[in-house]
């Protein structure tokens, strides 16, 4: 055989490239992917496996963390694939940021949510009153830049 053959199959074996349908999850994946059903054969190889990855880790989770990741994979479920593409825009983005505003963010998410219901909702009338304003620099733009860009 040709060295060219031989490294063809080679790559042909490589394990992980190929994952599960939903089919050949077990019970207990399913129960645990179960709100990722609907999207789970149409979904890409390494999307699967990160998910998989979530579900064996998911039994030694606390139950706080368990329904936390529940509500968000219906809620990741729940979304269309443009707010998915834009989420997972906006989360490279954020991974670019320096810690400092990174923390501030959060910060800021985490007083937002504990906010009584009322305030979220004038709030919410606000900011729909005005125009968007983004804290994350646009990606592709280099830190350095971004930061000197703010006034």
């Amino acid at each position: 055989m040709c060295a060219l053959c031989l490294s063809a199959g080679a790559h042909a074996a490589l394990p992980g490239l190929a994952q599960p349908g939903w089919a050949q999850l077990t019970p207990q994946q399913r129960e645990t992917l179960a709100p990722l059903a609907e999207s789970w054969d149409e979904m890409e190889a390494f999307r699967r496996k990160k998910w998989l990855g979530i579900a064996e880790r998911f039994p030694s989770m606390s139950p706080e963390e368990q329904v936390r990741i529940r509500q968000r994979m219906r809620e990741w479920a729940a979304l269309t694939p443009e707010e998915r593409r834009l989420a997972r825009d906006k989360y490279r983005s954020l991974q670019k940021v320096s810690p400092e505003l990174r923390e501030s963010l959060r910060q800021n998410w985490e007083d937002y949510r504990a906010l009584p219901p009322e305030e979220k909702r004038r709030l919410q009338s606000e900011a729909v009153r005005r125009p968007p304003v983004s804290t994350i620099p646009p990606a592709g733009q280099p830190p350095r830049l971004r930061e000197r860009a703010a006034p």
